[in-house]
């Protein structure tokens, strides 16, 4: 299975999770990668992207200031750390390989934000 999320859970408001995303058969830094997020009801959207080159990084409006999308080069693991968490960030999270078109999904990891 070329990605595979972990790191999903159950959590207070206000909390933390770190998401990863281990790859294999291609190296994470040779690529773009992003992670998105479907929630109940609700389309699936773009999170967070980080770029090959220039390590750009962007994020959604609404996550912007509370998560962190970062590469692990000796792990290939691509990571999301996610930050004061809202029940609103409740969703199933995914990793894609790409920024802008993607051609590899993970199986998706659950995040539930509830007191």
């Amino acid at each position: 299975v070329p990605l595979v999320e972990s790191g999903g859970g159950l959590v207070q408001p206000g909390g933390s999770l770190k998401l990863s995303c281990a790859a294999s058969g291609f190296a994470v830094n040779s690529i773009d990668m992003s992670w998105h997020r479907q929630a109940p009801g609700k389309e699936r959207e773009l999170v967070a992207r980080i770029k090959k080159f220039d390590e750009e990084t962007d994020y959604a409006a609404d996550v912007l200031g509370r998560f962190t999308i970062s590469r692990d080069n000796a792990r290939n693991t691509v990571d999301l750390q996610m930050n004061r968490l809202k029940p609103e960030d409740t969703a199933v999270y995914y990793c894609a390989r790409g920024a802008f078109i993607y051609d590899i999904w993970g199986q998706g990891t659950q995040v539930t934000v509830s007191s």
